[in-house]
């Protein structure tokens, strides 16, 4: 069986990145409606988790749920010892960085909606509106974290599974 490891990576990132959504509660008015609408286009690309669960011996799903785990290991990792973050600035970090600077699946229709995400607008609401300076570095220290966990992600091949 012939496995597409992008878009099987993609699918791991989009449901870390619901999962994520779905654990927190944000404050901002304005944050919680995008997150509602980022949260509403990846449920339209990714199954329930029923679905990845029930089907754990297909070989697709499988390796979708190791690469999920592995964002899920870096993630903890950087908050293992420091656990302030922000979960918004961090989703949006990771996804701008795997759709727009990395370019993955984008030749793909499922995933256009996060090709054309207005990354820039949530990044100016986050960061350069925001009079907070520890605020502010906190979303800065997210991006940070965010890039480097995608791109380690992104070598992570599926022998290293």
């Amino acid at each position: 069986m012939v496995v597409n490891i992008s878009s099987v990576k993609t699918e791991a990132l989009l449901l870390f990145c619901r999962d994520l959504i779905n654990s927190y509660q944000a404050d901002d008015t304005d944050i919680i409606a995008v997150n509602k609408d980022l949260l509403k286009a990846i449920n339209v690309v990714v199954q329930d988790i029923d679905y990845y669960i029930r089907n754990m011996r297909v070989n697709r799903i499988n390796i979708i749920v190791k690469y999920y785990n592995i964002i899920n290991k870096m993630v903890s990792k950087y908050f293992e010892f420091d656990p302030q973050f922000n979960p918004s600035m961090l989703c949006f970090s990771m996804l701008a960085t795997w759709f727009k600077e990395l370019e993955h699946q984008n030749n793909s229709k499922e995933y256009i909606y996060f090709l054309i995400y207005p990354y820039g607008e949530i990044f100016d609401k986050l960061i350069v509106n925001v009079t907070d300076s520890e605020y502010k570095k906190l979303n800065i220290k997210m991006i940070q974290i965010a890039e480097d966990i995608i791109v380690r992600y992104d070598k992570k091949g599926l022998d290293g599974i």
